[in-house]
């Protein structure tokens, strides 16, 4: 039946929630949560104390059905319906149930059906914030003391991350509780892992330009100027990207899909601030120290003018044309394999990487049970069709039973339903009526019987019956998360360019990084599909995985383009473009690149929670950062900016007042 969740729907990032469905939610049918029962003889759940215990609980909105048997004689199940706006209270009551049930002589019970599935996934995200924490710090320390190979900058910059984390719960914390936006356990998870990466990231473009500073002046106050002077605008500039691109998800029908974009904005926001503040504080106070054991001196040196960024540069420069050809070719191989994308959502039994009570319940119902018992489809129309709205349903081949929620004998307690032939339940002028599928309430079979389902109940009487359930919420979600991407793709795009044309004050330049993002993110997602099917053997994508995959890719993958293109123009100020290019990349490529790493590995740490869908986010936005710092903004951009030569500002003036 009709759950709805305050943490989104387990098969996708949330639900659609039709206002004209919830006006009937006087039913009890559409806030179902089943138990599941396989036993051996003699062994049952409809014992009287249990279901007194049950029945006293804290939620309940309607009667207990008395124990259904399946045909093979092998499983009972029980219908349990629960207040639809239970919210976090859920995983309570779900849980109890569970403790009472198990209490008997019964093999095998669970709890599952919708209502317990969606109490498993906010299980799943229970107690993760604490571990999650602890998992990202240690994996960004660890990078850290790599890059830095000093044990005072990973401390102060963690302790900077932390700061823009604590700012950004407290200000989520109030506008959710002034309801002014909506949080769930993906978005708590999602804002974590950007405030680490985006922080640390800031954090490491700012200590490279001070270090690089110190190397010129022996004035630390000197030094932190320049360094500020020279970070504030890619970093202001990268941060307003971030933000407004995750804005842009402002645009989506879906709550939870919404509700991280103001979430995901108040992070990099939190982050921006704390380390143009925290940070310049600190690193003037410890000066050269903070580098200790390897304090940078005074010798009039640039840091990355040595090393591997040099050979980099000097491929460039010698082999430009083959360098940005041989790259794009081999991300457009990558790329094609975007077309074998499986975009679907996960079925019930799929959406979990562990073992949980309500899928091995599931499972067990679809062994002894219609194959869409545990989710039937919920049909809410006019009191006078009744008759004709039962004869529609049936009328549908996938369709294995119809029943009219009937109303209680006179007299009867709570925990005895309605009797089969009893009066129909009307609520409003409206009736409820479920249909069990005969198909899997999961993927496109399930999914193609609620699409006959509402095209034949549709014809009935004036047309205004809808269907709902489960399955009704799930393809509505996917149908959705498909008008949103092509709704907040091209509006995204748009935003990066104009940011771009205004940092840059050029036009080439913003269209020629932005088709290099797009082509970096076509190729991730090539990549995803062979990792997916064929290594993992996952079932197909969430639709918003691509979503979501974009606006992270697009707009943190601009990022690092920026820090180089920022830097290039500065130098190409002095030098000319070619010799700019040049000298930008060697300068930067350290620093981006580790910035690259620390913000993959701080988004691969969303894999430590077991939900198939944020692994799946996880993998595409980990690997296709490193795909965009490692061949994208070490080897395309440099190469075909450098063979474009100074066109690449038309129209600003360094478009034809080039010292080259």
């Amino acid at each position: 039946g009709y759950q709805p969740s305050a943490l989104g729907a387990p098969g996708g990032p949330g639900q659609r929630d039709p206002t004209a469905f919830r006006r009937s939610s006087d039913h009890p049918g559409d806030r179902r949560l089943r138990a599941g029962v396989r036993h051996h003889p003699g062994g049952h759940l409809g014992g009287g104390g249990r279901r007194r215990q049950i029945s006293e609980l804290n939620g309940l909105v309607g009667a207990i059905s008395p124990p259904i048997p399946s045909e093979d004689g092998q499983a009972l199940q029980v219908i349990i319906p629960l207040d639809a706006n239970l919210g976090d209270e859920l995983s309570t009551i779900v849980t109890d149930i569970r403790e009472i049930v198990a209490d008997g002589d019964i093999d095998f019970v669970s709890v599952t059906g919708p209502g317990g599935i969606i109490a498993d996934f906010g299980e799943a995200f229970g107690d993760i914030d604490g571990f999650l924490v602890i998992v990202t710090a240690l994996v960004v320390a660890f990078i850290l003391v790599l890059v830095y190979r000093s044990p005072v900058l990973p401390v102060v910059v963690l302790v900077g991350a932390a700061l823009a984390l604590g700012v950004s719960a407290a200000v989520v914390y109030g506008l959710v509780k002034a309801e002014v936006i909506t949080l769930n356990g993906q978005s708590q998870g999602i804002l974590l892992i950007l405030v680490f990466g985006a922080s640390t990231d800031y954090a490491l473009l700012l200590v490279s330009r001070f270090r690089e500073e110190l190397h010129h002046s022996q004035d630390k106050y000197d030094a932190i100027r320049k360094a500020l002077r020279g970070a504030l605008a890619p970093i202001a500039a990268s941060a307003l990207t971030v933000i407004l691109g995750v804005l842009c998800l402002l645009l989506s029908d879906l709550n939870s899909i919404r509700g991280l974009g103001p979430v995901s904005a108040i992070g990099i926001a939190a982050s921006l601030l704390v380390q143009l503040t925290y940070l310049p504080a600190v690193l003037t106070l410890l000066g050269r120290g903070a580098f200790w054991p390897r304090r940078p001196r005074r010798d009039d040196t640039t840091s990355g003018e040595r090393g591997i960024w040099v050979k980099v540069a000097g491929l460039v420069q010698t082999h430009p044309r083959r360098v940005w050809v041989a790259t794009s070719l081999l991300l457009l191989v990558a790329a094609s394999f975007v077309f074998q994308l499986r975009v679907g959502g996960a079925s019930q039994t799929d959406i979990f990487l562990t073992e949980v009570d309500s899928v091995a319940g599931q499972e067990a119902l679809g062994r002894h049970f219609p194959a869409g018992a545990g989710s039937p489809a919920v049909i809410i129309g006019a009191a006078d069709d009744v008759d004709d709205l039962v004869a529609a349903a049936e009328s549908v081949e996938s369709v294995d039973s119809v029943a009219v929620t009937t109303q209680a004998r006179p007299g009867a307690p709570a925990s005895v339903p309605g009797p089969p032939d009893g009066e129909p339940k009307v609520v409003d002028g409206l009736v409820e009526i479920n249909a069990v599928l005969n198909v899997s309430a999961d993927g496109e079979v399930g999914y193609q019987a609620i699409r006959e389902l509402r095209e034949v109940v549709g014809e009935v009487g004036d047309g205004s019956a809808l269907v709902g359930g489960f399955t009704a919420l799930n393809l509505d979600t996917q149908d959705t998360s498909e008008r949103d991407l092509t709704l907040i793709i091209p509006i995204v795009l748009l935003v990066v360019f104009v940011v771009l044309a205004l940092l840059l004050r050029a036009i080439v330049a913003p269209l020629v990084l932005i088709a290099t993002v797009v082509l970096s993110y076509l190729a991730t997602l090539g990549v995803a599909e062979l990792v997916f099917d064929h290594i993992f053997g996952w079932p197909p994508a969430d639709p918003a995985v691509p979503l979501f995959g974009f606006v992270f890719l697009v707009a943190l993958g601009i990022d690092y383009n920026i820090f180089l293109m920022t830097r290039v123009r500065e130098e190409s100020l002095k030098r000319g473009t070619r010799p700019g290019i040049l000298a930008g990349l060697r300068v930067t490529g350290g620093v981006i690149t580790s910035a690259g790493v620390v913000l993959a590995a701080t988004f691969a740490a969303l894999g430590v929670i077991p939900i198939l869908f944020l692994a799946q986010i996880a993998f595409v936005v980990a690997f296709g950062v490193l795909l965009d710092t490692t061949v994208v903004r070490s080897l395309l951009v440099p190469a075909l900016t450098h063979d474009i030569g100074r066109a690449i500002w038309w129209p600003s003036t360094l478009s034809r007042a080039d010292k080259s």
